[in-house]
């Protein structure tokens, strides 16, 4: 373990606190806990140039390089060689904590086995709890061991959404108090509505505009087979109606990587006859997954259980019209401005999907409300609820008020509201 970058000691710093960030998400898979730690340590830094922040990361030229947030002077990049998770909780950590004198360790969902000094933990959700057939038997039984270990003995803690806490006090019988949410939120200047990406889009054989779009691993929480159920039943229910309004049958376009449990998902596309009218996109670069969701049709994420639902905002913050589910944390992120459907019934979710192909004003009217509702989570709201916490735990006098952030520019007024769209009842698509 090399350091790769260190601010400029000054006569004060030994008094400045030195948090410490297990990083080393960045430099894998895109996924939420991902997102997240890049989204609020982005503003983190920048709001708290009192504190100094340790990073211990795989890849810190590639982080350095593609966000400059992480050279500023309160910031250390160390890197950290990729190890088992086992070898990275056991010791890898724990000596990182001593050996760069490190005031605060924060990591994600569990402690370091032995920790050698103070710890925050941010717990995502606690579905290997409340949905564990989800998971491995023996992941599940990790998970809860870990997760309890962590709720209980972490100096701070922190999660993603008010749905999250209120399991987390249900579960562990934590007080609200106790538990900080820094919410998810997403980056305006890539997930944005406009005609940015049309090019990716035809690269990859789609007419923007005329496609079906999920995104999420191919795993069974991410309830594929219920969306290609739906999906036929489109095909199948509503082609004629789609026909007489003078539109082609859309396809579906799967964004998301093979995981346990996929082989279920090719299988029921054979199954269900639609194999020439499903697309999968196992792998997107970072530049085509904003332009495939922002040029979709309609977007839909039928999760069976989530802590958040980050493609939800994204989707909604490209103005695209959401169908998603009305279980665990989605409706919060949702609010009123996406269709909240039962993930279960496949009927229900292909009725939603033909009223939005066959009713223009509904989808512009949704696309809107998704932008503001988008625009509420905010990675500097996440990143002030963060710092505040840091604060408070240094006993740090708190800066003076900030300032109430303006909307991007690319965001337009929300002229009205129409009626709300929380459940989704219609007796049919006519």
């Amino acid at each position: 373990m090399t350091t790769m970058a260190r601010s400029q000691p000054t006569a004060s710093t030994a008094r400045r606190p030195r948090i410490g960030v297990d990083f080393h998400t960045f430099d894998g898979i895109f996924q939420g806990s991902r997102s997240h730690l890049l989204g609020v340590y982005r503003e983190a830094v920048r709001t708290a140039l009192d504190i100094d922040f340790v990073f211990f990361v795989g890849d810190p030229e590639r982080l350095r390089r593609e966000d400059p947030a992480f050279s500023l002077p309160n910031v250390t990049l160390v890197r950290m060689k990729h190890r088992s998770a086992f070898a990275r909780l056991g010791w890898q950590l724990a000596w990182a904590q001593l050996r760069h004198r490190i005031d605060l360790l924060h990591v994600q969902y569990r402690l370091p086995l032995l920790p050698l000094g103070p710890c925050a933990v941010t717990v995502h959700d606690v579905l290997f709890e409340t949905h564990p057939q989800y998971f491995s038997a023996g992941f599940a039984r990790m998970a809860r061991w870990t997760g309890r270990w962590a709720a209980r003995h972490a100096r701070l803690l922190f999660t993603v959404s008010d749905y999250s806490r209120s399991e987390m006090m249900r579960l562990y019988g934590l007080a609200q108090e106790r538990i900080h949410v820094t919410c998810n939120a997403v980056d305006s200047s890539r997930f944005l509505p406009g005609r940015q990406g049309m090019d990716l889009v035809r690269r990859r054989g789609l007419t923007p505009g005329r496609y079906l779009c999920t995104v999420g691993r191919i795993e069974p929480r991410k309830n594929h087979l219920k969306i290609l159920q739906a999906y036929a039943l489109l095909v199948e229910q509503h082609g004629p109606a789609l026909a007489q309004h003078g539109m082609a049958l859309p396809p579906l376009v799967v964004i998301g990587q093979r995981d346990f449990g996929d082989q279920a998902v090719f299988d029921e596309v054979r199954r269900l006859g639609i194999e020439t009218q499903v697309v999968f996109l196992e792998t997107v670069t970072d530049e085509e997954l904003p332009a495939l969701i922002r040029h979709a049709r309609v977007f839909t994420y039928l999760s069976l259980a989530e802590g958040f639902g980050m493609p939800v905002l994204e989707a909604m913050a490209c103005s695209v019209p959401v169908i998603t589910s009305n279980t665990t944390a989605l409706p919060e992120v949702a609010g009123d401005a996406a269709l909240l459907v039962d993930p279960e019934d496949a009927q229900t979710i292909s009725l939603a999907m033909a009223r939005l192909m066959l009713d223009p004003w509904m989808s512009a009217d949704l696309g809107r409300r998704g932008v503001e509702q988008a625009a509420r989570f905010r990675w500097t709201s996440a990143a002030r609820s963060l710092v505040s916490a840091f604060r408070q735990h240094f006993n740090l006098e708190p800066p003076l008020e900030e300032q109430p952030q303006p909307w991007p520019d690319h965001l337009a007024p929300i002229q009205q509201r129409a009626p709300s769209y929380r459940v989704l009842s219609w007796p049919n698509a006519a």
